[in-house]
């Protein structure tokens, strides 16, 4: 990804997007996300082929009142850490750019490769993830 292009993409995220931790199924522990809505299509698919990820319609209840939305959602976490490597330095927005440090800071801290947790581990991502959303 190239500078420009990253920057383009922060500005994005700033504006229309988020950064947060999700869970995949109800028991899993939680993992980092990007996604951005809106209602063009060839922005998110222009988006898509820069960081990865997935394009969701959503239901449009009234098609004569609301043009069609679409979702980009980024949960692969080498694409989720190659977009926040490139795009932090241009984040504008506060809490998205400290969201953006954390993970890429502390995540791999908190999280073992094999997902076994040790009970002293489990307390660590808890307030991981409990500081992630003061923010």
């Amino acid at each position: 990804m190239q500078t420009w292009e990253a920057s383009y993409i922060a500005g994005i995220i700033d504006g229309e997007g988020s950064i947060s931790l999700t869970r995949m199924h109800e028991k899993e522990h939680r993992r980092p996300c990007i996604s951005i809505a809106s209602t063009d299509f060839e922005l998110l698919r222009y988006v898509q082929k820069l960081t990865g990820g997935v394009i969701n319609n959503k239901k449009n209840y009234k098609p004569d009142r609301h043009m069609d939305s679409y979702t980009l959602t980024i949960k692969k976490k080498e694409d989720v850490f190659y977009t926040l490597e490139h795009i932090m330095p241009f984040l504008r927005v506060n809490k998205k750019k400290n969201r953006s440090v954390w993970i890429l800071e502390n995540y791999n801290n908190v999280t073992p490769r094999n997902g076994k947790y040790s009970p002293e581990l489990l307390k660590k991502k808890a307030i991981f993830e409990e500081y992630f959303f003061e923010m």
